[in-house]
């Protein structure tokens, strides 16, 4: 199982990226929350020699697959061959009025985005005609000058980030891998999503045995007590944050617990973020998060996931010492 951290932000991207590859992670990947998250992997390819890079997410729909296909290329020729573009699709209210960008039939829309962008590899690649035709994307214009050519390192691999099982679709269907969300379970991985992608592979004409599932899978650790407590805190709060969002639902209606989600979007709307924590007790702790002290930690997340994905990164809300997850790392890689 590879084992996977993050980075965040430009001020110390390549520095943290270097460690990182230093502790023994396999990949870094670099989400889009409050900064850009291709930047930071620039400098993460340029102070590392041999961990993957991705995007954990990019939010697709803010852009178009043109910029999307170049910017890839880019990272993909600088990292000598190490990107991954990860792409998720968010939810209308941030397309719509945090990046101002159209919204409609999600899943259908990303389909179209992913072909589109292996449209726009493909012209550069082998120098035939560029002409995709969908009914969200057009791309039929390209000129030598703004043609980069080959990459030298082929293609960059595309992972899907999905939850609901149209969107796990199209990840089988047209990506390399799917970004599993950390509020997933796993008999939701399981029941759900993993027959969703099986249905699309076949669908497809393609098989299981190059597809990645990778995740950040919650961790609740500590070195005693009272910082297992703070941990369980942070994860709680966060769960809870997950729980509140429509689009999520169906993972805790899976487990009875739909009408949990009514309950936490209702206080995500007050405002209540500190209080929607105490609303995940003990048994939905214990089934979206890995409790365990850290000695302890390799064993139970091998247990709950192994079988299932094909790298994890270890979802932490919570501050931990910099050197918590060594021994892990050892422990996993080495099993």
């Amino acid at each position: 199982m590879k084992v996977d951290g993050g980075i965040g932000g430009l001020t110390d991207a390549a520095e943290a990226a270097a460690r990182q590859e230093g502790l023994g992670y396999d990949g870094v990947w670099s989400a889009e929350t409050s900064h850009d998250p291709f930047l930071p992997l620039l400098l993460a390819a340029q102070s590392t020699e041999r961990v993957e890079l991705g995007t954990g997410i990019a939010v697709a729909f803010a852009r178009n697959p043109m910029t999307l296909a170049q910017t890839a290329w880019d990272l993909q020729a600088a990292s000598k061959g190490r990107f991954v573009l990860g792409l998720g699709s968010q939810i209308k209210p941030h397309i719509t009025r945090r990046f101002s960008m159209p919204w409609s039939h999600p899943a259908a829309r990303m389909r179209e985005m992913i072909q589109a962008i292996r449209a726009i590899w493909a012209a550069w690649n082998d120098g035939t005609k560029l002409d995709f035709r969908g009914d969200f994307y057009t791309h039929t214009l390209m000129t030598p000058f703004f043609n980069p050519g080959p990459n030298p390192h082929g293609d960059a691999r595309i992972f899907l980030a999905a939850v609901g099982e149209r969107m796990t679709e199209v990840a089988g269907e047209v990506a390399d891998g799917l970004l599993c969300h950390g509020f997933t379970t796993r008999r939701y991985l399981t029941e759900v999503t993993i027959p969703a992608l099986e249905r699309a592979r076949d669908k497809a004409g393609k098989t299981m045995d190059d597809f990645e599932l990778s995740g950040p899978m919650f961790v609740v650790t500590g070195a005693d007590e009272e910082q297992m407590a703070e941990a369980a805190v942070g994860v709680r709060r966060q769960i809870a944050f997950y729980g509140s969002t429509p689009a999520y639902r169906g993972v805790l209606e899976l487990h009875g617990w739909g009408d949990l989600q009514d309950e936490l979007n209702r206080l995500s709307k007050e405002g209540r973020w500190s209080d929607m924590g105490d609303l995940i007790d003990d048994e939905i702790l214990g089934t979206f998060a890995v409790i365990a002290p850290v000695d302890e930690v390799a064993g139970a997340l091998r247990e709950r996931w192994s079988g299932l994905l094909h790298r994890l990164s270890f979802y932490a809300p919570y501050q931990t010492a910099p050197d918590t997850w060594r021994d892990v790392i050892a422990e996993l890689k080495a099993a």
